[in-house]
């Protein structure tokens, strides 16, 4: 790493330098060239998990699906909005507005040390597995190392895109090499967790070789006011998925097994997975958001654009794994992994249908409206809950699999309602058929292929059948949105000619 955190930047319409560019050429920049390079660091965390489900049991595995949900609950709360806060204020001195934000980062960090302790010890208690303490108690050291990369705002405010990164992918580069090297000695789950702890403070080192601002401590209560209003409806949101996560985990263990909440926790990578390639493209234009927030018209041409660029590879994704996760475990994983199978599907086309509106949060968020945030993610789990229960108990990991998908659907629903608002008179429906078009020929090359085949189904043939589905969805996005795609190839070299956003 040779590269450092500048030490000064001019902060261009008050907010960043941009290098000569307009804002909406930085920005779709920044979407392209950075959201492809983390893309291929979040695809790294996804096959890390894949290759260590391989080596583990199913039950070392759940082990670890426990303890992540526990992690994720954390960093979910901890994201909170105190960074989100920091981009979206304006404040004359920006090196006192750092510090103020670093300030409540630490506060908020100590705080969250001692309820992931407390969760750990619960978790043990209702799993009946005392083997969860020791692995959760040293997943706290992630927490310090969390807090030492707050210096990383400074770039994402700035749009220092490249920088931030390159920076960001230490931790899953290093995370990937710990874990698969421990992982292969037979280290079991204690792989993944030293993994996680290597990742962060190998990151958290390279940063702090040279931050922007120094590191004081300057707690102010007028500022801590402001963020706690822009923060609590987004604590709602995560707890409410908080909610979602464990208690999943939690019934599935109870109804059906360790094993199957294995199952659960594998399957639910998947929107780990894709949640973070959508936090690259949501951050990534973020501060930008946050620049034009009055804008209406620029607001609405970045939601499309964005959208669907995003939705180009969602779909396939999505539903590519729900059409091939059986293959995925035959071939790949092994049979031990056959109850996934199911859960694979459904989470695959959750992942593709519930990119529709994927960044909406960072419209609200940028416009200081973080309640419909709450609104949703609140409908979300009391739905999921009410449906968990009864269903898993009845019908194990299927009962699970038709409480996720109603829960899902019911605050998409929500989501659509907002952005009514938020954009009246421009409807979704049109960006999801568009996103949709694609799959129908790519989907349908795959089905008459299946029909007309005869014997049992091999490796080689799954193979081919994913190479000619990729082949047709590829041959139809570029006929569907060449515009777009040439719009953003114009932006990757420097072009500056935009294309209509309906267009």
């Amino acid at each position: 790493m040779t590269e450092t955190l500048p030490t000064a930047a001019p902060e261009a319409t008050g907010r960043f330098d941009l290098g000569g560019r307009s804002l909406r050429g930085h920005a779709a920049r920044g979407v392209i060239i950075n959201g492809a390079f983390t893309t291929g660091i979040t695809f790294l965390g996804f096959l890390r998990g894949f290759i260590v489900a391989a080596l583990l049991t199913p039950s070392q595995f759940g082990v670890w699906g426990i303890l992540a949900t526990a992690l994720s609950t954390i960093q979910s709360l901890k994201a909170s909005g105190v960074g989100d806060k920091y981009i979206q204020q304006d404040e004359e001195d920006q090196e006192l507005a750092f510090q103020k934000a670093f300030t409540l980062e630490l506060i908020v960090n100590v705080v969250l040390v001692g309820v992931l302790a407390l969760l750990v010890v619960l978790l043990a208690f209702i799993y009946g597995q005392h083997q969860l303490l020791a692995p959760g108690f040293a997943l706290m050291l992630v927490l310090p190392a969390m807090t030492l990369q707050a210096p990383i705002w400074i770039l994402y405010r700035r749009l220092r895109f490249a920088r931030q990164r390159t920076l960001q992918a230490i931790e899953p580069v290093t995370g990937f090499v710990v874990t698969i090297a421990l992982a292969a000695t037979g280290a079991g789950f204690w792989s993944l967790v030293i993994g996680a702890v290597a990742g962060a403070w190998a990151a958290a080192l390279v940063i702090l070789v040279a931050p922007p601002y120094p590191l004081r401590l300057r707690f102010d209560r007028a500022t801590a006011r402001k963020y706690i209003g822009f923060s609590a409806p987004l604590l709602i949101a995560s707890v409410s998925g908080i909610i979602i996560a464990q208690s999943s985990l939690i019934v599935t263990e109870a109804a059906v097994g360790l094993a199957a909440a294995g199952a659960a926790a594998l399957a639910a990578s998947v929107s780990i997975l894709t949640n973070r390639v959508d936090e690259i493209i949501t951050a990534t234009l973020y501060p930008a958001v946050c620049a034009v927030r009055d804008k209406t018209d620029l607001l609405y041409e970045s939601f499309v654009k964005s959208n669907r660029l995003a939705l180009m590879w969602a779909m396939p994704f999505g539903l590519g794994l729900t059409l091939f996760a059986p293959d995925l475990v035959r071939f790949a994983l092994g049979e031990k992994w056959h109850a996934a199978a199911g859960l694979l599907q459904v989470f695959g086309a959750i992942a593709a249908f519930g990119h529709l509106g994927f960044n909406w949060a960072a419209y609200f968020r940028a416009r200081g409206d973080t309640t419909p945030l709450a609104v949703a993610a609140a409908v979300t789990a009391v739905v999921f809950v009410a449906l968990l229960f009864p269903l898993t108990y009845s019908d194990g990991l299927e009962g699970l699999a038709i409480s996720i998908t109603v829960a899902v659907a019911a605050g998409f629903a929500v989501r659509v309602w907002y952005l009514a608002r938020l954009f009246p008179g421009r409807p979704l429906g049109r960006l999801a058929l568009r996103a949709l078009a694609p799959a129908v020929p790519a989907i349908g090359v795959v089905l008459l292929a299946r029909l007309i085949e005869s014997g049992p189904r091999s490796a080689a043939t799954a193979a081919v059948e994913i190479v000619a589905y990729l082949i047709v969805f590829v041959a139809a996005t570029w006929a569907l949105e060449r515009d777009l795609i040439r719009e953003a190839v114009g932006y990757v070299r420097g072009g500056r000619t935009p294309v209509p956003a309906g267009a």
